[in-house]
């Protein structure tokens, strides 16, 4: 009898092993890093999964925000609102599919789940802004990284609840389209000019960049010495840099739209970059060299605009145009 008894429970040992349960006393994402959103363009549901394991970040879409900072949210409380934290456990090897699918696969099941409760989600992100040219030291913005940690969280599981004072989710990224500063193709290398608004820009369907209010001083009909161009600082009231953007399928960037007084409704402007206030012999310097020419008019000044180690920034965030960016030239003709 003793024997039989015996192997009874040995068979029901093998069958509770054998159902693929996992077991979970600690989450452990050490070494998952990286997360993945499961839509890249809302944000709405970021995840990490291993093996038989996923933790889930619900948040509405825009809290994953794409400037320099620190930005906390407040897990929802019974974890039915807009921000939730989900651990949960599988029977077999879990994939994205079994996280994003709208029609989830029937396996693996899930046999054990978190709920996050109560704690905060603190996100720190800062720009990825590689060089753009080594050789001028502009930098573009390709992304940003969010790194993600729940302060004080506390999980309902089925043994109970447990409140840590801090678990790391880990990173998240997100790509942005560099800086476009290709300007329209022509041949001359000309920027422009808004005389009734005094503006000088250089643009492409996409953007324009621009000198407002620019200082006159800077653009005499005289020639400048050699290697002794004219010098003046962004400030607050002279040689404004903005570079501004259109917003897609809105319409295209134009002359008639950036000398306009009154900025016309289409297209509509996507993102406005401003340049840094300019520091003596540092950054945010506007330099211009004077050459002449004749013509059967009279006499042409050629006032070659070039912006030095100016930052644009937005927000929290900036980039650098270069060391020595051309913004092109401006022809003023005289006559005889």
């Amino acid at each position: 009898m003793k024997k039989y008894a015996a192997l009874l429970l040995f068979a029901l040992f093998l069958n509770g092993c054998d159902d693929g349960d996992l077991t979970v006393d600690k989450i452990d994402f050490a070494d998952v890093q990286e997360s993945t959103a499961c839509d890249p363009l809302t944000n709405a549901l970021i995840y990490k999964i291993k093996s038989q394991e996923a933790l889930l970040l619900q948040m509405p879409e825009g809290a994953i925000i794409n400037d320099e900072g620190t930005y906390t949210y407040t897990i929802d409380a019974k974890g039915n609102g807009s921000y939730r934290v989900v651990y949960r456990a599988y029977d077999g090897t879990v994939s994205k599919e079994n996280i994003c699918g709208l029609i989830p696969p029937s396996t693996p099941k899930v046999t054990e789940e978190w709920l996050g409760i109560d704690g905060v989600i603190e996100i720190t992100t800062k720009q990825i802004a590689p060089k753009n040219n080594p050789d001028d030291g502009g930098t573009r913005i390709t992304g940003y990284e969010h790194t993600i940690v729940f302060r004080n969280i506390t999980f309902a599981k089925p043994a109970g609840n447990q409140t840590e004072a801090e678990f790391k989710f880990g990173t998240y990224n997100t790509t942005v389209t560099p800086a476009n500063l290709t300007f329209k193709t022509n041949p001359n290398g000309s920027a422009y000019e808004c005389d009734e608004i005094g503006r000088v820009y250089n643009y492409n369907n996409t953007f324009y960049l621009s000198i407002d209010d620019i200082d006159p001083a800077l653009l005499v009909n005289e020639v400048t010495a050699s290697n002794q161009p004219r010098t003046s600082l962004i400030t607050a009231t002279q040689n404004k840099v903005f570079y501004r953007t259109a917003l897609a399928e809105t319409g295209s960037i134009t002359p008639a739209f950036i000398c306009a007084k009154v900025q016309p409704s289409s297209p509509a402007i996507d993102e406005t970059w401003t340049g840094q206030l300019g520091v003596a012999n540092t950054s945010g310097i506007i330099e211009v060299t004077t050459t002449v020419s004749t013509n059967a008019i009279g006499q042409v000044y050629t006032h070659t605009i070039v912006l030095k180690n100016v930052i644009l920034a937005k927000g929290n965030s900036n980039f650098k145009l270069g060391s020595s960016f051309v913004l092109g030239k401006i022809d003023r003709q005289t006559t005889n």
